[in-house]
């Protein structure tokens, strides 16, 4: 899918997904990565849900965002939530879903100019 969203200038805007892949910028990913509206962590080690641990959420923690959203794949699978207490210690939001709706929902929130991050599972 495509995107078409008034983005501000300079910001990481996610510009398509799909099977296998996400575009951030025009660039293609094919490996799991988080990004920001300032950064891109490419080559994110976890590629499925069963792979995290909570090191994964606290370096998630570490991006200092408001909300994280995880992007699980082409359907919804949700982590045990032990392994993102941390999030949820330090009040910062975490919202589950497939990897399209987490794509959407990072630009709405980005262009929004919410501090954001996405991090998308693919293997």
């Amino acid at each position: 899918m495509k995107f078409e969203l008034d983005m501000p200038v300079g910001l990481n805007v996610i510009s398509s997904y799909g099977p296998g892949y996400v575009m951030v910028n025009q660039v293609r990913y094919e490996k799991s990565l988080i990004v920001t509206p300032t950064r891109v962590i490419e080559a994110w080690r976890p590629a499925r849900v069963g792979d995290l641990d909570a090191s994964h959420f606290e370096f998630l923690l570490g991006l200092s965002a408001e909300i994280v959203l995880l992007g699980t794949g082409a359907r919804l699978e949700f982590p045990h939530p032990r392994l993102a207490q941390c999030l949820k210690d330090a009040r910062v939001g975490l919202e589950v879903m497939d990897n399209g709706a987490a794509c959407r929902t990072y630009n709405v929130l980005a262009a929004d100019k919410r501090n954001v991050a996405v991090a998308v599972l693919l293997s």
